[in-house]
Formats: structure tokens, C-alpha cells, sequence
């Protein structure tokens, strides 16, 4: 069944970057494997995905010792300070640095193992108190500081979790901002920044995020049906 539901994302994805005018190799369709097992993401393996997504650090370095394969582990939830140890040299993309702190603990880290981590920074598009993320306004400023004091940590875009609604429609003024910010910032030049990245949409939303130019998709229960949070 995971298969067949991979089969009908891509093909949403395809469709969505079409109405774009987008090439369908611009977007990165990432397979948010939280909460599932392993056995679920090999049978994703099986069709070629390397992209796949997490949200706890534990559960992350679990799934990669046990899966033991040269797969690209996006770590796409919140990340505390005290764990960063742990997936520096191990994730490949960092979608959640929402402060300076957060930055400097990832340097620290990076020149013990002798690594430069990739990372987005993730905005509170919807400024909803129940997510992380910085505001929108205060991007820039948060920008500058991590790159002209973290030259380990190599800002390649911006991330943001949208609001949950009903209708995907109403998320595209959000995706559309993020956008706009991502040129903006990309227009700047800061040294060490790159704005090639934006991570956004996710099951509910995410052809309406291509449309408004998310180069990466966080796909999880499309994918692998629904979460059982009780485990």
C-alpha cells in the first residue's frame, strides 16, 4: 500500500509543479518517516526515495543505525541545544534552527567533529504560539548573526510548518511570504548564505507550497497513512 500511495504524491507533485511551469526535478519530495518503521521505509527505499524525514533525534539515529544505507535523514522537528551532539555528522539537512543559541550549539559541535552542517531557518509563518520558529520580521537580523558568527553552519534556505487548515487555499498568502522573503534574502548576497531551499507543505497543502515555489515537500501520512501517537 505504501507503494501505491508514493505513486499517487508523485504523481500530485508532477501535476503541481506542471501548473507551476516548474520542472518536476526542481522539487524534492521528502518522506516523513516519524513514528513509522523500518520495515515501512524500505519498502520506500525500494522505488529509489533517499529523502526521508524525521522528527525526533533518538528516533533518528535509531532508524539510521538499523537502516545502515547512504540515505539523506532530514531532520525536519525541533531541536533542543543538548541534543545536537548527536546528528551533526549525522543529518543531512537541519529544516529547524530557530535561534542564535540554537546556531552556535550546531558551531560548537561542527568543529568537534570537524563537519559543516547544512541548515534551514524555520519562520513561524501563521505566528501560532504552539509552533517554533522565528517571526517572519526578525529573519534577516537572525540571518546575519548565524553567518557572520557560525562558519560551520551553512544557511541554504528557509523552512516553515503553515497552519493546519481545511482548505489548503487559505495557506497560500503564507507560502507566497515565504517566497518573497527567500528572494529577499537571497537578493542581499550575505556571505556563507545560500537561499536555493524552501522547505514547505506537507500532506495537506503541499501542492499549493510547489505552486508557490517550495523546492522541498515534507510528505509523511499521504505516504505512510496515519500516526499512531500512542505507541
Amino acid at each position: 500500500m505504501v507503494k501505491e500511495n508514493l505513486a499517487s504524491v508523485e504523481e500530485r507533485v508532477a501535476n503541481a509543479c506542471k501548473r507551476a511551469g516548474r520542472k518536476r526535478e526542481d522539487v524534492l519530495l521528502i518522506a516523513v518517516s516519524k513514528t513509522k518503521p523500518v520495515e515501512m521505509i524500505r519498502e520506500v527505499m525500494e522505488t529509489g526515495v533517499v529523502d526521508f524525514g524525521e522528527n525526533k533525534v533518538q528516533e533518528m539515529c535509531s532508524k539510521i543505525e538499523e537502516i545502515n544505507k547512504p540515505l539523506h535523514w532530514h531532520l525536519i522537528g525541533h531541536l533542543q541545544r543538548n541534543k545536537v551532539k548527536y546528528i551533526v555528522d549525522k543529518a543531512y539537512l537541519i529544516h529547524s534552527v530557530d535561534s542564535l543559541r540554537l546556531a552556535k550549539e550546531i558551531q560548537k559541535e561542527a568543529v568537534k567533529k570537524g563537519v559543516d552542517v547544512d541548515v534551514l531557518i524555520e519562520i513561524n509563518i501563521g505566528e501560532e504560539e504552539s509552533k517554533a520558529g522565528i517571526h517572519l520580521t526578525d529573519t534577516e537580523q537572525l540571518i546575519r548573526e548565524i553567518a557572520s558568527t557560525c562558519p560551520n553552519v551553512k544557511i541554504k534556505g528557509l523552512m516553515t510548518i503553515a497552519p493546519f487548515v481545511e482548505d489548503a487555499q487559505e495557506n497560500r498568502e503564507y507560502f507566497r511570504q515565504m517566497e518573497k522573503t527567500r528572494q529577499y534574502i537571497d537578493s542581499l548576497a550575505i556571505p556563507n548564505v545560500t537561499m536555493k531551499e524552501l522547505s514547505m507543505g506537507m500532506t495537506g497543502d503541499f501542492e499549493v507550497a510547489i505552486e508557490e515555489g517550495a523546492t522541498m515537500v515534507r510528505v509523511g501520512t499521504a505516504i505512510f497513512g496515519n500516526r499512531n501517537y500512542a505507541i
